[in-house]
């Protein structure tokens, strides 16, 4: 970020095309819509936008407590999945000409256009507003594609007939997209994929295009399915009960996988005080679905032919996941609030967009939760293995 010298300045200069002003957080919507347009950085300028909180339109001081709430709110505007792909923001709490102000530093995108809603903000001088369909086209035109993460490189030799398109069409792109902009839609069916991030400049689907709408996955990424194995016994030794390899492209395999856990999950009646009558469940199903979808996002698709594996003990669950830790987050800091980085953003789009994420950051939090009101023992995290995360979870006994 800027020193604070530079930021006074900034904050006071009412013909700067990189600044917005907000006295309060009051307006949120719009404070999001600032960020999706400086994300997308229309004009290419390459330079970050500024959303100075506390300062009133003219640059004078709105006298706003900022506080570390206020701060956090800030913060999980990148997190909470309403703007995708995410974008890079940092915020700070300041004093700047004796105003206390909250900066929002907005990094222009690698992969735009980003969307706030399902609509394409931008800004171009004073203006800011949505993006008309040329607009749209300029800024998918602008990725920088050796900056993209693995589920957003090209498949060699794979081309759109590899995907669902019927799928993409008629059940994604309402999803993703807000309903005014799909009415007025005229872009081709190529347009409307390279928008969405799924086709690179020459044509080709990526990896997260594959791993969502192919119609075969793992001819493309071979560890790309889930293995669930029951063990009649707590050793890996003991006789296998119940096996199935759950594949397809994400949205079949996640129904199917959660359908194997519920009918897994044993459910047994304690009478009390002779009448009535209370049913637990050995392990809690809203629990142990979280678990296994942060699984499919976060897990490494890229070095690995390893699949997501689901182990059920007499005792317990593992659930081995390849791939370790990414980004900033840590042991230290895995599950806490607004502690989030994603080595799949596209597929976390795709999945918020789908609704198999309601939030983001929340996973590890509910899952917590949950075991504790059924009367699990917290869940047992693992990163020993740096190239894989290992849950275990308890049965309630």
């Amino acid at each position: 970020m800027l020193d604070d010298s530079n930021l006074s300045s900034l904050m006071l200069d009412l013909e700067s095309d990189r600044v917005e002003r907000k006295a309060s957080l009051s307006d949120r919507d719009r404070i999001r819509q600032a960020i999706c347009a400086y994300a997308n950085d229309l004009p290419n300028s390459g330079a970050p936008g500024y959303i100075f909180i506390g300062a009133n339109d003219d640059g004078s001081c709105a006298s706003l407590a900022v506080d570390d709430q206020l701060l956090l709110t800030l913060a999980q505007m990148r997190d909470d999945g309403q703007i995708m792909p995410f974008p890079m923001v940092e915020v700070q709490s300041k004093t700047l000409n004796g105003c206390p102000v909250a900066v929002v530093e907005v990094h222009p995108s690698y992969n735009p256009p980003v969307r706030y809603n399902g609509r394409v903000w931008i800004r171009v001088g004073p203006r800011r507003a949505q993006a008309t369909p040329d607009e749209e086209r300029r800024l998918t035109e602008k990725r920088r594609a050796g900056n993209l993460p693995f589920d957003q490189h090209p498949v060699i030799g794979a081309s759109r007939e590899d995907l669902d398109l019927d799928y993409f069409q008629n059940k994604y792109l309402p999803a993703a997209v807000a309903p005014d902009v799909l009415a007025e839609n005229q872009r081709s069916l190529d347009d409307q994929l390279s928008a969405l991030h799924f086709l690179t400049r020459d044509g080709r689907p990526n990896y997260g295009a594959i791993l969502c709408f192919g119609r075969d996955p793992i001819r493309w990424i071979p560890g790309a399915y889930i293995q669930f194995l029951r063990f009649d016994g707590s050793t890996l030794t003991d006789p296998i009960s119940r096996q199935k390899e759950i594949r397809g492209p994400v949205p079949d395999a996640i129904p199917q996988l959660d359908e194997v856990m519920d009918a897994n999950i044993a459910i047994s009646s304690d009478i009390r005080n002779g009448t009535t009558e209370i049913k637990h469940a050995d392990f809690p199903f809203v629990a142990m679905q979280q678990l296994c979808r942060n699984a499919v996002l976060h897990r490494c698709y890229e070095s690995t032919n390893a699949p997501v594996q689901v182990y059920w003990f007499s005792d317990r669950i593992e659930i081995h996941n390849p791939g370790g830790l990414f980004g900033r987050v840590n042991p230290e800091n895995f599950g806490q609030p607004a502690v989030t980085d994603y080595r799949n953003p596209l597929l976390a789009e795709i999945m918020k967009n789908l609704g198999f994420v309601q939030r983001f950051g929340t996973g590890i939090p509910i899952v917590r939760k949950e075991l504790e009101k059924n009367g699990n023992p917290p869940p047992n995290f693992i990163f020993s293995d740096p190239s894989r995360v290992v849950v275990i979870v308890k049965a309630r006994t």
